[in-house]
């Protein structure tokens, strides 16, 4: 009897540490087995997936190039002066 007991203790605590760790690592679990699902779907094109990214590409709108504003110390300003007489 001792051993089934044993058996029974040692099964509870293996199904609530398995519990606990599905909790604690939800977020990153999920995305896992979607990047799986995804790998194993043989329909899946990744040129249609929408992107959630939301970084821009230039995080400064008001940049301007070397183009607009010259400038004699930076070593592509005589460049820059090449291509607007073009």
């Amino acid at each position: 009897m001792g051993a089934i007991t044993t058996a029974v203790i040692a099964i509870g605590a293996v199904v609530a540490g398995w519990i606990t760790i599905e909790i604690a690592c939800k977020p990153c679990l999920e995305k896992g087995r979607e990047a799986i699902d995804r790998s194993l779907n043989p329909d899946f094109d990744p040129d249609d997936e929408v992107s959630d990214i939301r970084a821009p590409l230039n995080p400064n709108p008001n940049f301007t190039p070397d183009l607009d504003h010259t400038n004699p110390n930076h070593s592509s300003s005589t460049t820059s002066e090449v291509i607007k007489a073009v």
